[in-house]
């Protein structure tokens, strides 16, 4: 009997309810009447479909992890996520960290099936890269590796992704500043290779038209970095000499960056330079000022992406469909209400 193949949403439409409340219901949550969540596991069942979840047999074995670094707090923030949800399910994380001086992401991928790991959950790998080399994946695939990847997208690939909805963060962030009477806004970004990047250029670019701004003003009003404190330095210096008074960063490390710079050429933040920045790492709440961002849904992410990988290890075939998760504005003392010019 061939696998069954099962989509979120087609679960969803067939009980009728959000992909939230199915995906509430598969991961044992709270907040799902009696009567609903019956029915979700009714639709479940008659697709053949058991929610790890929801299984009494405890389950034995180590789930591969890779990330990219451990330097920028979102990732440490993923991995310790994506281990509790999987020790509760009876399965230990093996933690690998392909950074650009170390192991790559084919060797870590590689190391991990000899030892012979029931599945892996790749964030913010080479998946992230547009033009990346994306054969990883394939291998994995070819050699029959239950596989989620995290924050990026692979067209073409049968491999299930959840994403955090990077548009919808970098358009939450505009219209704060708006909100505030900011009218020059800049985008403080990465390079546009990678997926996340030009998702948040496309949420920022919306935004901007919405604002009633050209296409000129709003490639002006977009710089290019780093995903780094360095790199946001670098790149907000060249914003605020264009005179923006909002900045929208695409990580927090980088709105760090843009405070630097700001306080350096003058500007108090945020009395006269608002700065919005995204992931909300725990330490952000503590900075000087309390940094105004969008919360990355990191728990969201994980417990849906270990899902995942757990149905798949039970059997679940999945199509190369990608779950995209948003985040909320969590504001704080970094932006403020835009002064008014005095004639």
């Amino acid at each position: 009997m061939g696998a069954v193949r099962i989509r979120l949403q087609d679960v969803a439409k067939l009980a009728g309810v959000s992909d939230a409340t199915v995906s509430r219901v598969m991961n044992a949550k709270d907040g799902v009447s009696p009567k609903t969540r019956a029915n979700v596991l009714k639709v479940l069942a008659e697709l053949g479909y058991e929610p790890t979840a929801l299984r009494t047999t405890p389950r034995v074995g180590s789930i591969g992890l890779i990330v990219p670094e451990l330097d920028n707090p979102v990732f440490p923030a993923f991995a310790q996520a994506i281990e509790s949800r999987l020790r509760a399910t009876g399965y230990v994380s093996i933690l690998c960290c392909a950074s650009r001086a170390g192991a790559s992401e084919e060797d870590y991928a590689d190391t991990l099936v000899e030892r012979g790991v029931a599945g892996m959950i790749i964030v913010s790998g080479r998946h992230a890269d547009i033009g990346g080399d994306h054969s990883v994946y394939d291998h994995l695939v070819t050699q029959g590796v239950p596989l989620v990847l995290v924050n990026g997208h692979v067209a073409g690939l049968a491999v299930p992704s959840v994403s955090s909805d990077d548009a919808h963060a970098a358009y939450l962030a505009y219209e704060h500043l708006r909100a505030l009477g900011h009218e020059s806004i800049g985008l403080l970004t990465g390079p546009d290779c990678f997926v996340p990047v030009v998702r948040k250029l496309a949420g920022f670019t919306r935004a901007a038209r919405d604002a009633g701004a050209t296409g000129k003003q709003i490639k002006q009003s977009i710089s290019e970095s780093m995903f780094s404190v360095e790199g946001g330095y670098a790149g907000a210096r060249r914003l605020l000499e264009r005179g923006v008074t909002g900045i929208v960063a695409a990580s927090d490390m980088m709105a760090l960056g843009a405070i630097r710079a700001a306080r350096e050429l003058g500007l108090a933040v945020p009395e006269q330079v608002s700065v919005v920045g995204y992931d909300d790492t725990p330490l952000m709440r503590f900075t000087d000022p309390p940094l105004t961002t969008v919360r990355q849904p990191v728990q969201q992410i994980a417990d849906h992406a270990t899902e995942l990988l757990l149905a798949q290890i039970g059997g679940t075939s999945y199509e190369g469909n990608e779950f995209l998760v948003e985040g909320e504005l969590i504001a704080r003392g970094s932006t403020a209400r835009a002064r008014v010019a005095v004639a």
